[in-house]
């Protein structure tokens, strides 16, 4: 996978709104409707993608590992530093663009409100975190980076679990224009990716 969604996600947003109003008019489904369904029993994520409802099957255990991983280092170094303000939950609804009709459930994400509610405003969300499986597909995951940048997520983790091989994590900082790469790695180091609080990522034990 490239990075190209470094690229201006903003103007990807605009183009992508676009194409949609010419050529893929946008999906029935609203926000509204998408936070009334109930989730599947079994572990598989509804989320909304341009107003058309989209399954993801079951996450497996290593997709799983790697989330409880990444959602207890959070836990940790909020802790470490004081923040009492801010949340670290794992697979809550996000609903990132009313217009769009896009709701999305994040792996883990850290939120700044309070965390009794059903679903979140990007507003609230300070760093969103997706574990891709070989199975998302590429127009999969650039929609969801370009919906995270439109509705100007602070912070963007990705990590990529491919089969038998090293993860891969990318870290992203929102800048005017977009996301800005700040971190790759592809061979086990130990980082500090981009993060409302320092925080120390050992890439070596997500997989």
């Amino acid at each position: 996978m490239d990075i190209s969604h470094t690229t201006d996600a903003i103007g990807r947003i605009m183009t992508m709104s676009a194409e949609v109003s010419t050529i893929h008019p946008l999906g029935p489904t609203t926000v509204e409707d998408w936070l009334a369904e109930e989730q599947p029993v079994d572990g598989s994520r509804l989320e909304l993608i341009l107003g058309y409802l989209y399954m993801t099957p079951p996450p497996t255990g290593s997709h799983q590992h790697a989330s409880f991983r990444l959602a207890m280092w959070l836990d940790e170094a909020l802790k470490a530093a004081g923040r009492g303000d801010l949340h670290v939950l794992p697979g809550v609804g996000v609903r990132l663009s009313t217009a769009f009709r896009t709701g999305v459930i994040p792996d883990v994400a850290v939120v700044d409100v309070d965390f009794h509610h059903t679903s979140f405003a990007p507003e609230n969300v300070v760093l969103a975190v997706e574990v891709w499986s070989p199975g998302n597909s590429r127009a999969e995951r650039d929609t969801k980076v370009a919906a995270y940048a439109g509705a100007r997520i602070p912070y963007l983790w990705i990590v990529e679990l491919p089969n038998r091989e090293p993860a891969k994590f990318w870290g992203y900082r929102l800048g005017e224009n977009g996301y800005r790469q700040e971190v790759f790695v592809e061979s086990g180091e130990i980082i500090s990716p981009p993060a409302p609080v320092p925080v120390e990522v050992r890439t070596a034990d997500l997989h």
